[in-house]
C-alpha cells in the first residue's frame, strides 16, 4: 500500500498471545495489549471456611495435646514414687488391651493374619524393651536431673511442633503412604525424653514399666485415635472430650500451674486459633491469569 507522497506504508500484524513459537515479528517480546487482563480473576481459589467447622477440626490437635499432658502427669507421679512399678504394669496391660481390641474393631475386614502380626509384633517389642531397661536405668546415672529435664522439655517440645495431627506416628492398616519424614523426627524426640525420664527411676522394673507406658502412648495412642476418627467421627469427637476433661481434672489435682497452662493452651487452640484463620481470610487476596503456569489435573505417577 502506498501513500500520496509514493512513500510504502507496512500494516503492522495483529498482536496474538502465543505461549510457545518466538517472538512475534513487529512487537517487543514482553508486549501485551489490553486483552490480555481479560482473563484474569480474583480469589478464584479462596475457600470460605465456617467457623464450627475449623473448631471441630482443630479438635485433633487439643487430644493430642491432653495425652502429652497425661504422659507427663504420669512421669511426674512416677518419679514422685506416687505410682508403683506395679500399677504401672497392670495400667500397662490394660491399656494395651483396650488399644488392641479397639484397633482390631475398626480396622475392617479383621482377618486372623493380621491378628497374628500384631501379636508377633507387640510381643517382640515388649521382650525387646524388657531386655535393654538395665541399660536404660543407668544411661544418665552422671548426668544433673535439671539438665535431664531441660533436655526433657525441650525433646517435648520439637515433639509437640513436628507431630503430625492429622495422621498417625506409624503406618495404619491399609494405608498406602508412609509416615512423613518430620513424624518419624517427632516421634525419635519423644522416645530419647521418655529415656532420659526413666533413666531416673530407682529400679528397673520401674524403668521397664515407664518405658513401656510411654511408647504406648507417643507409639500407638496417635494410631488408636486415627482409627477411631477414620471409623466413626463422632465417636471420635466423644472421646477427644472425654480425654480432655480427664486431663484437665488429673493436672488440676497435680499442679495448678500445669492445669492453668494446659487450660489456656487447649482454648488458645480450640478457639483463638480458629477464629483468627477466619478473620484472615478476609484480607488474602489472590490474583489469576494466563501468566499463571499450567498444572496437572491428573497424579503423574499414574
Amino acid at each position: 500500500m502506498k501513500s500520496s507522497d509514493g512513500n510504502r506504508i507496512r500494516l503492522q500484524p495483529v498482536w496474538r498471545k502465543v505461549a510457545y513459537g518466538g517472538r512475534q515479528s513487529g512487537y517487543d517480546d514482553n508486549y501485551t495489549d489490553e486483552s490480555f487482563l481479560e482473563e484474569k480473576v480474583m480469589n478464584a481459589n479462596v475457600v470460605k471456611r465456617d467457623l464450627l467447622k475449623v473448631m471441630i477440626d482443630s479438635v485433633s490437635i487439643s487430644q493430642y495435646l491432653c495425652i502429652v499432658a497425661l504422659m507427663v502427669s504420669t512421669w511426674i507421679l512416677t518419679l514422685n514414687l506416687d505410682i508403683d512399678e506395679s500399677t504401672l504394669l497392670k495400667l500397662d496391660v490394660g491399656l494395651l488391651l483396650v488399644g488392641f481390641s479397639v484397633l482390631l474393631l475398626t480396622t475392617c475386614p479383621f482377618s486372623l493374619k493380621l491378628l497374628t502380626k500384631y501379636v508377633l509384633n507387640i510381643s517382640f517389642f515388649i521382650s525387646g524393651l524388657y531386655v535393654l531397661a538395665p541399660i536404660y536405668h543407668t544411661l544418665t546415672r552422671s548426668i544433673s536431673s535439671d539438665s535431664i529435664w531441660a533436655l526433657a522439655v525441650s525433646l517435648l517440645l520439637v515433639h509437640l511442633f513436628l507431630h503430625d495431627y492429622s495422621g498417625s506416628t506409624i503406618r495404619p492398616p491399609g494405608a498406602l503412604n508412609n509416615p512423613k519424614l518430620t513424624s518419624n523426627i517427632s516421634l525419635n524426640a519423644s522416645i530419647v525424653a521418655s529415656v532420659l525420664v526413666a533413666s531416673r527411676l530407682p529400679s528397673r522394673l520401674h524403668v521397664f514399666a515407664i518405658m513401656l507406658f510411654s511408647l504406648q502412648v507417643f507409639l500407638f495412642a496417635p494410631l488408636i485415635a486415627f482409627c477411631v476418627k477414620k471409623y466413626h467421627f463422632r465417636l471420635h469427637l466423644l472421646f477427644s472430650f472425654a480425654l480432655m476433661a480427664v486431663s484437665l481434672s488429673v493436672t488440676y489435682q497435680l499442679h495448678r500451674m500445669f492445669f492453668t497452662v494446659l487450660l489456656a493452651l487447649l482454648v488458645f487452640v480450640s478457639i483463638v486459633c480458629p477464629y483468627w484463620l477466619i478473620r484472615i481470610q478476609e484480607y488474602k487476596f489472590e490474583i489469576n491469569g494466563p501468566w499463571d503456569e499450567a498444572k496437572l489435573c491428573f497424579d503423574i505417577t499414574e
